[in-house]
C-alpha cells in the first residue's frame, strides 16, 4: 500500500468558550446567576465586586461619581409609586370545598384560617404536651411512636396493623387494641383533628369538639362520618332525603365543615418561603410602557487594579496563570452586561407587542409566539427561550415571567385571532358573575364565547376551565 499526504478544505462551526459562556449565563435565572457568580469571584482573583464606598469617588479626583447606590434610589422611587396600584392576581374561593374528598387537599381550599406558629414543629408540640400528661410508660411510648408516624399535615397515613407489626421487636405483648386506645389519647391533643386517619375522621373529631348545641353540629357530623362524597357532589336531593333534613339545615352544616381545618398540622409546617427578584421593571412614562432593568440584581463586577497592574509590569517574566484570568474576567464582565442588554431588548419587545394587556389586563392579551420576538431582535428562537425562561417583569398589575407573555390563538369569526391568555381570562370572569343555582357547563361557555365572536370548542373550553383550577359546573352548583 502507498502513503500519501492528502489536503482538504472544510467549514465547521465552533462555539468558543466565550460564546458557551455567553449562553450558560442567559439561560440563568437571577438566583443561579449570583451563584454562579460567587464560585467565579473566589476562583478567580482578578474578578471583584465593585466596593460602593469607593465607588462613590473616581480615582483621579475627589468629586463623588454616578454610584450604583444612587441608580438604585432613582428606581425606587417610582417602584413605591406602582406598587400601590398592584392588585392581588387570585382570590381564595369557597367553592373550592368541594377538594376536601380527597385527605391532603391544598392548603388554600376553604374559608378557615390557617394559624401561624413559630419555633416548634407539629412533632414538638406533640411531644410537648405528652411529656406533661398522666399517662404511663408504655402508654407514652406508643403515642409517642404514633406522633413519628404524623405527616405534615397532622395525618395518620400508616395503617394501625403495620405500625403493630414495626412495635413488636420494641414492645412485648403488644396487643392491637393497645394502639387503638394510643390513637385516642394522640386525638384528644392539640391541634383538634390530628391523628385523623382520613379527611371524614378529621372532619368529625373537629365537629365532635363543638359545644353540643352548635346549630347543625349533628348535621354536619353525620355529613363527614358517612355522606362526604355526597357532599363533594352537591347531590343535594339525595343528601336530604338519607339525612332527613332541609335545605337550611344542609346550608348551615354545609358553612359548619367549611369552617373546619383539613389540615391541622399545617400551621406548624415550616414553609420555605421563595422570593423572586424582578429583572426587568415596566413603567409607563409619557404615555408610553418602558422597560428598564432592576439595577438591584445587576451584579457590579470589575477587574482587580492590584492584580492587573503587577500582571501589566511584569509581562515579560510569565504570569500566563494571571494573564488567562485576566482574560477570563473581562469575558465574564463583557457576558454579564451582554445578558442584561439582551434581557432588556427582548422586555421592550415584548411590551410593545402587549401594550393592551397592561392597558386593559389578561382579556386584551394578544397572541404572540417567540418567532415573532426572534424576528424582531434579531435573535434565534432557542434565545428568546432561554432569555424568558426564570426571568421575571414586576408591572403595575403584578409580577410575571416573561414566558407568561406568550400564548397560543384561537380563531375569532371575522377571521382573526385571540390569545389564548385572553380567553382563560374571559372564562374566569364568566364563571365569576354565573347565577350559582344554575352554573354554566362548558358547552354553554362555548357557546357565550362565540357570541363574543371567539371560535372555540367545547373541549378546548374544558382544557382552559381545568388550567385555571375552576371545577365543572356540577361542582359549582351552590346548595
Amino acid at each position: 500500500m502507498k502513503h500519501s499526504l492528502q489536503l482538504k478544505l472544510g467549514q465547521h462551526l465552533t462555539l468558543t468558550p466565550q460564546l458557551q459562556q455567553s449562553i450558560r449565563l442567559l439561560q440563568l435565572s437571577t438566583l443561579e446567576l449570583n451563584q454562579e457568580l460567587e464560585q467565579m469571584l473566589q476562583d478567580n482573583p482578578l474578578l471583584e465586586r465593585e466596593d460602593e464606598d469607593e465607588a462613590a469617588f473616581s480615582p483621579e479626583s475627589e468629586t463623588p461619581a454616578h454610584t450604583a447606590e444612587a441608580e438604585s434610589n432613582s428606581l425606587e422611587t417610582p417602584q413605591q409609586a406602582d406598587n400601590a396600584d398592584i392588585e392581588p392576581s387570585a382570590t381564595l374561593d369557597d367553592a373550592d370545598w368541594n377538594d376536601y374528598s380527597a385527605a391532603g387537599s391544598d392548603d388554600e381550599d376553604g374559608d378557615y384560617v390557617h394559624g401561624s406558629v413559630t419555633g416548634a414543629t407539629l412533632r414538638e408540640h406533640l411531644l410537648n404536651q405528652l411529656i406533661v400528661s398522666p399517662l404511663g410508660t408504655r402508654d407514652r411510648t406508643l403515642v409517642a411512636a404514633l406522633i413519628d408516624d404524623l405527616d405534615d399535615a397532622g395525618f395518620l397515613t400508616q395503617p394501625l396493623d403495620d405500625i403493630v407489626a414495626t412495635l413488636h421487636a420494641e414492645i412485648e405483648e403488644l396487643e392491637p387494641e393497645e394502639l387503638e386506645t394510643a390513637l385516642k389519647h394522640l386525638q384528644n391533643m392539640d391541634p383538634t383533628g390530628v391523628g385523623a386517619r382520613n379527611l371524614s375522621e378529621c372532619l368529625t373529631l373537629q365537629l365532635r369538639a363543638l359545644p353540643a348545641d352548635t346549630p347543625a353540629r349533628d348535621a354536619a357530623m353525620r355529613l363527614t362520618a358517612h355522606y362526604l362524597d355526597l357532599l363533594a357532589a352537591r347531590d343535594v336531593g339525595k343528601l336530604k332525603k338519607m339525612l332527613g333534613i332541609d335545605d337550611a339545615t344542609l346550608r348551615a352544616a354545609r358553612m359548619l365543615i367549611l369552617s373546619m381545618n383539613p389540615r391541622p398540622g399545617s400551621a406548624f409546617s415550616a414553609d420555605e418561603t421563595h422570593y423572586v427578584i424582578p429583572d426587568v421593571y415596566v413603567r409607563k412614562i409619557k404615555g408610553m410602557w418602558i422597560a428598564s432593568l432592576n439595577a438591584d440584581a445587576m451584579p457590579k463586577l470589575r477587574v482587580n487594579r492590584v492584580y492587573a497592574d503587577i500582571l501589566a509590569r511584569h509581562r515579560e517574566s510569565g504570569g500566563s496563570q494571571l494573564a488567562s484570568q485576566l482574560q477570563e474576567a473581562r469575558w465574564l464582565i463583557k457576558n454579564v452586561q451582554q445578558r442584561f442588554d439582551t434581557i432588556l431588548r427582548v422586555s421592550q419587545a415584548i411590551v410593545d407587542r402587549q401594550k393592551h394587556f397592561f392597558e386593559h389586563g389578561e382579556v386584551a392579551m394578544r397572541p404572540l409566539v417567540l418567532r415573532e420576538i426572534a424576528d424582531a431582535v434579531e435573535l434565534h428562537e432557542s434565545t428568546i427561550s432561554r432569555v424568558t425562561t426564570q426571568k421575571y417583569m414586576m408591572t403595575p398589575r403584578g409580577l410575571y415571567e416573561l414566558k407568561y407573555f406568550f400564548g397560543s390563538h384561537v380563531a375569532t369569526d371575522n377571521g382573526g385571532a385571540c390569545s389564548s391568555t385572553a380567553i382563560r381570562a374571559l372564562i374566569k370572569q364568566l364563571v365569576a358573575a354565573e347565577n350559582g343555582k344554575k352554573p354554566l357547563s362548558d358547552g354553554q361557555l362555548a357557546e357565550v364565547l362565540g357570541q363574543q365572536g371567539i371560535v372555540v370548542a367545547r373541549r378546548t373550553v374544558a382544557k382552559y376551565r381545568e388550567s385555571l383550577q375552576i371545577p365543572p359546573a356540577n361542582m359549582r352548583r351552590t346548595l
